[in-house]
């Protein structure tokens, strides 16, 4: 049995990697997370009880922390998701985004080599350091131009965007200096179930629910390309599995769609699954709101590098997983609603209000 030290497990990507490795591996999961806004222990709820997860409550910038971790578990692997990922909010406030996502990350690092350093050398061989970016360091594209590579040049435009930048320089820094046995991939936009509903699909979902305003920022043409999560999942799997040690890795779904077509598409099928809705049709709540700063225009991944080196390719199409990802909404209403807190009120109201 391997163990894996999955930071930032609570979160929406990191769990549902979390329950992917849980069904397709028998390895043990040492699950560290801060359990800040975007942290939610029911998105573990499934594994209650289960001995091969191991929840713990903490902060990757606690080197003591993280040092007794990796002692007492003996990792084999590292997946990082910790992370403050969201634009807005960087926007309101940066400082949290420095601090998780740079010092964060830079505390990691430091705990894993020392580490690592102490390993037989069998061990240090097999040992992967792998951390989880965004396709959001690349800056933005132009409608004509072609898809980020891994060889684009980083031109972050928001404060989360450079805090990541950060780390995914530090963590190349650690393997070409120290030897560290790294992977990084830089996803596109991801969509699926235990998604915090500040992000534009869940947010869509859960306001359209409630006869409230869609907002949309600009005229609603800014594009991204849109991953479903069970996808990405998978993909990093294989990336731990079969990826060169020292290499980056872009994960796509092959599916640019502008936000507006995103807006449509879940009104759509909130119109078919929801046919007493009071609020039907839905797209007639679609409000146009200001523009946020900085906004970029357009991403999209080139996936061809994971394909040919690895042979990845993501299994749904943005119609079944955004079908998949509706339905989940609807089937887990008190999930949602335990979302929908004060603290989650006031965040959108502060958001969007003033737009």
């Amino acid at each position: 049995m391997k163990v894996i030290l999955v930071t930032g497990g609570a979160g929406f990507i990191g769990a549902n990697f979390v329950h992917h490795q849980f069904k397709n591996t028998d390895h043990k999961i040492v699950n560290l997370d801060k359990l800040t806004y975007a942290g939610n222990p029911e998105n573990l709820a499934a594994l209650n009880g289960e001995t091969r997860h191991v929840f713990v409550k903490g902060d990757i910038g606690d080197r003591a922390l993280v040092d007794t971790l990796l002692a007492e578990h003996q990792p084999d692997m590292i997946v990082n998701f910790a992370a403050e990922s969201h634009v807005d909010r960087s926007i309101h406030g940066p400082e949290d985004f420095i601090q998780t996502n740079v010092v964060g990350t830079f505390h990691l690092l430091e705990a894993t080599r020392a580490f690592w350093n102490g390993l037989t050398e069998d061990r240090k061989t097999a040992f992967r350091f792998l951390h989880i970016s965004t396709d959001e360091v690349y800056g933005s594209l132009t409608a004509d131009a072609p898809a980020f590579s891994e060889t684009n040049p980083y031109a972050p435009n928001s404060p989360y965007s450079a805090s990541k930048a950060s780390s995914d320089h530090l963590v190349r820094a650690y393997h070409h200096t120290y030897g560290l046995p790294t992977l990084t991939t830089n996803c596109s936009n991801n969509y699926g179930p235990f998604q915090f509903p500040e992000k534009l699909i869940p947010l869509l979902i859960m306001n359209a629910l409630q006869g409230k305003a869609l907002p949309i920022y600009g005229d609603g043409q800014n594009i991204r390309d849109w991953l479903f999560v069970q996808d990405h999942c998978s993909a990093i799997a294989a990336v731990l599995e079969k990826g060169k040690v020292g290499e980056v890795y872009n994960v796509g779904g092959n599916y640019e769609k502008t936000n507006l077509e995103i807006v449509h598409t879940v009104c759509a099928i909130l119109d078919e699954l929801v046919p007493d809705s009071p609020y039907r049709p839905h797209n007639e709540l679609i409000t146009y709101v200001k523009d946020r700063p900085g906004h970029d225009r357009r991403y999209a991944i080139d996936p061809s590098k994971i394909a040919s080196e690895i042979g990845w390719q993501p299994a749904e199409t943005f119609e079944s997983g955004i079908r998949k990802t509706v339905t989940w909404y609807l089937e887990n209403r008190a999930w949602v609603d335990n979302i929908a807190n004060g603290s989650y009120q006031n965040w959108i109201s502060k958001n969007y209000e003033a737009r």
